[in-house]
């Protein structure tokens, strides 16, 4: 009787006796990249970072990142719109939820994909949410209304049109 044919006789219940280290190293980084996958959208880099710092070697965490990509199982552009959904709900402006993607490893063109939103008005909600719905009394409220939203990731022609043009009335010069 030749290999094969001992291969065949011995039946599925064998089939884990017969996987070598290598074939279960990959199946232990693919089973713990499915838990990961199963609790939030991970992009590529990251997955490939937590696999390998659980001590997965970086060509095995390539090769199961590569077969969970190839079954659809892995996204990045799913993860970019989950990412952006994610921060949108936190008040954040594109700025710095591009910035948060490139260090993620989405690309430019998969940001601005995913970036598609009304900022304008997502702005204004994050400043009536901190500050109300009057606009700013005087300059010195209209400048920390705008630092305000700058921090938060919006660009400055968003930050105009979200609180108005700075007011010279009750400046203190």
């Amino acid at each position: 009787m030749d290999a094969d044919q001992a291969l065949e006789d011995d039946g599925p219940g064998r089939e884990p006796d017969l996987l070598d280290d290598e074939d279960r190293r990959y199946r232990a980084a693919f089973d713990r990249a499915l838990r990961l996958l199963g609790q939030r959208e991970h992009s590529a880099r990251e997955l490939t970072g937590k696999l390998t710092a659980k001590g997965v070697d970086a060509a095995t965490a390539g090769l199961v990142v590569d077969d969970l990509r190839g079954r659809g199982l892995q996204s990045d552009a799913r993860f970019a719109e989950a990412f952006v959904h994610s921060r949108v709900g936190r008040g954040q402006g594109p700025v710095r939820i591009r910035q948060e993607l490139a260090q993620r490893g989405i690309d430019a063109a998969l940001a601005t994909d995913a970036l598609d939103e009304d900022w304008a008005a997502l702005a204004v909600a994050a400043r009536q949410r901190k500050f109300g719905d009057a606009p700013p009394a005087d300059r010195d409220a209209w400048q920390r209304q705008a630092r305000f939203l700058a921090q938060r990731g919006f660009p400055s022609d968003v930050v105009v049109r979200a609180i108005g043009e700075p007011d010279d009335r009750g400046s203190r010069s």
